[in-house]
C-alpha cells in the first residue's frame, strides 16, 4: 500500500512504476475514482449533517412545519441510504485498485521486462574448481542411491513435487537449518518459530494478496483460493515473512526497538501454480520446504534501510561462504521484482546438474509498503508517529540448498562429504554413504 498523498502529488512516477513492473493498473483511472469517492463522501457527510441539524430542531417544531420537516427527513434518510450503498460499491472497487498500485523502484534497479533483465553484480567462488569428480551425478541419483531421498513415495502420498528426506538426508537438512539459525542468533537476531497459518489480513498486509492467491494453500471447510474466507479459515504461509512481519500489526513501536532483527524458522508451502512442466525433476521446485527468513523493521530512512539490506544479504552470503558453495548476486529488474519491492537482489548458487546458477536466496526492501497495510508505526525522537520500513531476506532454504550440497560435495564412490561447518550438528560425521 502506498502513500495516497504522494500518489496524488506524483501520479506520473507511479504510472511509470506500474508500467515498468508490469502491473495492470491505471493510475489516471484510479485518481478519477479517488476524486469521485471523496466527492461522494463529502456529499454524504453534508447530508448527514443536514439530517442531524433537522433532528435537533424537531422538538421545537409544531403543526405543518413539523409535518413538512418529518417528510423531508424521511426523504433525506432514503437518499442517505442510497448514497451509502453507492459509496460502499465505489470503495470496494477503489480498494481493489489501491492494493494493486506498486511502489516506485529505487534508481539503482535495472529496467527490464523479466528475469532476462536482471544484472549480475557479484560472484564468489569458482564453479569449475568446486566439483572434483570426473563423472558427476545429479542430486536425485545421489540421494536415491544413498537412500536419503525418496521422491516416488513422496509423489505417491502427496502428488507431484513431493518428496521424503530420510536418514542422513533429513539430518543434513536439519544441520543446515540449525547452522544458519545459530549464525544469526550469535549476531543478536531473535529467533521466531511462528504460526504456519495466517489470516487474509496478514497475507494482504505483507503484499502477497492480491497477486499470489493461486500460489497459496487455503485451509478450512469453505476455503477457496483467492477469496477472503471466514475468520476460522486460514492460509498456509509461503514464507515466515508473513507471520513475523505481521507480529507487530496495529502497533506503535518505540524508536529504541528499531531496527528489529528477527529470524523466522518455519516450514513453508507453495502451490507452484503456473509452473507445469518446469523444474519437474528433483528438489528445485517443491510444494513444501524449510526456510530461515530474516525480517527487519527499521526507521523510515532509505539510507538506514539500505544499510540493513547490506547486512541481511551479507548474513546469507556468509552462510554460503562457510559452506564453500559458489554463488552470484543479481540486481533484480523492474519487471521481475514484484509490486511492493523498492529494491531487490537474488543470490543464485551454482548447481552442477543444471550447469548453471539457481536461485536460492532473495533479499528485498519494501519501504513503508507493508507497514501501511499492517499499520505498523514507530514514534520518532520528536514524538511523531511514522510508518516503519521493512526488509526481508532468505538466510537459507531447503531442500533447494541440498542440490548444490549433494552435487558439489559428491565423491567418486557416490558418497557425499559433509561440509566441515555442519559436522558438529551431525555428531562429527564426515560422510554420507
Amino acid at each position: 500500500m502506498i502513500d495516497l498523498d504522494d500518489l496524488r502529488a506524483r501520479p506520473d512516477a507511479y504510472e511509470k512504476a506500474a508500467n515498468q513492473k508490469k502491473i495492470a493498473v491505471s493510475i489516471p483511472k484510479f485518481l478519477a475514482l479517488d476524486a469521485a469517492r471523496r466527492e461522494s463522501q463529502k456529499r454524504l457527510d453534508d447530508m448527514r449533517a443536514e439530517k442531524n441539524a433537522v433532528s435537533k430542531r424537531m422538538p421545537s417544531l409544531k403543526g405543518t412545519e413539523k409535518e413538512t420537516a418529518l417528510t423531508d427527513m424521511k426523504k433525506l434518510s432514503e437518499e442517505i441510504k442510497t448514497k451509502e450503498e453507492d459509496l460502499a460499491k465505489t470503495e470496494e472497487v477503489w480498494r481493489e485498485m489501491y492494493l494493486q498500485i506498486p511502489t516506485i523502484p529505487h534508481p539503482r534497479v535495472p529496467v527490464g521486462n523479466d528475469d532476462k533483465g536482471n544484472k549480475e553484480v557479484k560472484k564468489w567462488g569458482d564453479p569449475a574448481a568446486a566439483l572434483t569428480v570426473k563423472n558427476p551425478k545429479d542430486h536425485v541419483t545421489l540421494g536415491e542411491a544413498l537412500g536419503i531421498l525418496d521422491i516416488p513415495r513422496g509423489v505417491k502420498l502427496a502428488g507431484a513435487r513431493s518428496y521424503f528426506l530420510k536418514g542422513d538426508g533429513a539430518r543434513l537438512q536439519m544441520a543446515v537449518m540449525r547452522f544458519a539459525v545459530d549464525a544469526l542468533v550469535k549476531k543478536g537476531w531473535t529467533l521466531f518459530n511462528p504460526p504456519l497459518m495466517a489470516n487474509w489480513d496478514c497475507l494482504m498486509g505483507t503484499g502477497f494478496f492480491p497477486g499470489a492467491e493461486e500460489q497459496t494453500y487455503a485451509v478450512g471447510p469453505q476455503a477457496k483460493r483467492g477469496e477472503k474466507i471466514e475468520p476460522d479459515d486460514l492460509y498456509l504461509i509461503g514464507t515466515s515473512e508473513v507471520s513475523v512481519c505481521s507480529y507487530h500489526k496495529d502497533e506503535v513501536l518505540p524508536l529504541s526497538a528499531l531496527p528489529t532483527r528477527y529470524c523466522g524458522y518455519s516450514s513453508c508451502f507453495r502451490r507452484e501454480s503456473g509452473t507445469y512442466g518446469k523444474d519437474t525433476k528433483g528438489l528445485y521446485r517443491v510444494h513444501q520446504f524449510e526456510k530461515v527468513e530474516q525480517v527487519v523493521l527499521c526507521e523510515a530512512s532509505e539510507e538506514k534501510a539500505l544499510k540493513m539490506f547490506e547486512e541481511i544479504r551479507t548474513n546469507a552470503e556468509e552462510v554460503l561462504q562457510a559452506l564453500k558453495l559458489p554463488y552470484r548476486v543479481l540486481d533484480i529488474c523492474t519487471g521481475d521484482m514484484g509490486r511492493g519491492k523498492v529494491y531487490m537482489q537474488d543470490i543464485e548458487t551454482w548447481m552442477p546438474s543444471r550447469k548453471a546458477y539457481g536461485e536460492t536466496h532473495s533479499c528485498s526492501y519494501l519501504g513503508d509498503f507493508q507497514a501501511r497495510r499492517l499499520n505498523i508505526k514507530y514514534e520518532d525522537k520528536d514524538g511523531k508517529k511514522k510508518f516503519v520500513h521493512t526488509l526481508n531476506n532468505t538466510c537459507i532454504a531447503s531442500p533447494r540448498i541440498l542440490i548444490p550440497l549433494f552435487e558439489i560435495y559428491q565423491n567418486e564412490d557416490g558418497s557425499i562429504t559433509i561440509p566441515e561447518v555442519l559436522r558438529a550438528y551431525m555428531g562429527g560425521q564426515e560422510r554420507i554413504g
